[in-house]
């Protein structure tokens, strides 16, 4: 329903729409079908109405909402041909069809800036970016920087090698070079491993996952570490030579991944919090993950052939947020 227009004075009218003016110029780059100024004054009026929300307030006045993406999280968040895709970022934009509706701002500006393992927290954190759905796993240790919505996955933490390697497990990794992810959970925990096992491994800790996984296949390293679907999404992307990879060694944790969001903004964690949990109660999560776990993605048409664990099937039956750290 169209709330009443509450009518605003003058000078307060004038700030808006120069504000409107100035967001709308700093978007310029951005698609032409942008938040009007007149809608952008609505947004921030029905704000005014709401539960307070730093983030809504944010994204209404600046006409915008700017979501984090990942260059090389396949099948989660990727870019192809300069534009994030992915399973994770589906569900940031059924978000923002969320928010769009709460503000009702059917024009809402939906821009994404790229983040890295190492510069997700901290964007988020300054505010320059308002949700970031990737593949970031949801860690007590993170709690007091930033708030996480309701997990969308379960994976755990192995090694990717060459299958004429002979390597199978982390013993096989004593005193060679092994690769993982820089500001990764990943990386903490390998770094652990080969102290308790005394393993005396050197670590390469790459920019990103394409970049670690490059290290393995270009011999500089014996083995990528990460989370096993980010692995299989990488083997996926050699094309006919993805049998010469395996994904092997124990589970190294178990984690789950949320979209991470600004801490003390309960309202918009709420917003979040309940579309993944409808996606998952209404068979609406299930058919996502098929669409990108079980059938060709772009941009080669790879397919996975990951199928839906016990323990993923648990959460979409249960959605919660909570940690398993």
């Amino acid at each position: 329903m169209k709330l009443p227009h509450c009518p605003l004075p003058r000078r307060l009218r004038a700030q808006r729409v120069s504000c409107a003016i100035a967001a709308a110029l700093s978007f310029a780059a951005l698609p032409v079908h942008a938040a009007t100024a007149t809608e952008i004054s609505s947004a921030q009026t029905l704000v005014d109405h709401m539960p307070p929300s730093a983030t809504l307030r944010k994204i209404a006045e600046n006409g915008a909402i700017v979501l984090g993406a990942r260059e090389s999280s396949i099948p989660f968040s990727y870019m192809v041909k300069q534009q994030p895709t992915g399973y994770s970022y589906a569900i940031a934009l059924k978000v923002v069809d969320e928010v769009k509706r709460r503000l009702m701002m059917p024009n809402l500006t939906v821009k994404h800036v790229v983040v890295t393992s190492a510069n997700r927290i901290s964007y988020v954190v300054n505010n320059q970016v308002d949700l970031e759905c990737g593949s970031t796993a949801h860690l007590a240790e993170r709690d007091p920087l930033v708030a996480f919505s309701n997990s969308f996955f379960r994976y755990g933490i192995r090694m990717a090698v060459k299958r004429k390697s002979g390597i199978r497990d982390y013993a096989d990794l004593a005193g060679k070079t092994v690769a993982t992810t820089a500001g990764t959970s990943d990386e903490r925990i390998l770094r652990q491993m080969t102290m308790e096992r005394k393993l005396n491994m050197r670590i390469i800790s790459a920019r990103d996952h394409a970049e670690g996984f490059a290290a393995l296949k270009n011999d500089r390293a014996v083995a990528f570490v990460m989370d096993d679907p980010l692995l299989y999404g990488q083997i996926a992307e050699q094309g006919a030579a993805r049998h010469e990879y395996m994904v092997t060694g124990e589970s190294l944790a178990n984690e789950t991944y949320g979209c991470m969001m600004r801490k003390g903004d309960p309202v918009f964690k709420r917003i979040v919090d309940d579309v993944i949990a409808n996606m998952q109660r209404s068979g609406e999560a299930t058919k996502l993950y098929d669409a990108w776990f079980m059938q060709p993605i772009p941009p080669a048409g790879i397919n996975l052939q990951f199928p839906m664990s016990a323990e993923m099937k648990a959460l979409f039956a249960n959605p919660n947020d909570r940690t398993i750290d």
